[in-house]
């Protein structure tokens, strides 16, 4: 696919060892690991280190966000989770 999707994150929710499940508004989901992220390091992903500050993450203008403005593409978590194999589809909420 050499088109970029045309999607936002509608829902997320903190899971254990810095993972986010993700809803896109495709109807698609997937949980990614954002400890590669944090393990670059550098001054906007360091608070999402501890735990409960990650679990703060909210979704603002269709992306993952955390409180000191840090965020997450939403459009390159998708193909992330595509090229993986890691999302599914939703049928029915």
């Amino acid at each position: 696919m050499s088109e970029l999707p045309m999607v936002d994150v509608l829902r997320l929710r903190a899971l254990d060892g810095h993972r986010l499940w993700l809803r896109f508004s495709d109807g698609s989901e997937g949980v990614r690991d954002f400890s590669d992220i944090l393990a670059e390091g550098g001054p906007m992903v360091a608070p999402l280190k501890a735990p409960d500050y990650f679990a703060r993450a909210v979704v603002e203008m269709g992306a993952p966000t955390w409180p000191n403005g840090f965020d997450v593409d939403p459009i390159n978590l998708y193909m992330e989770l595509r090229d993986a194999g890691a999302r599914t589809r939703v049928v029915a909420e």
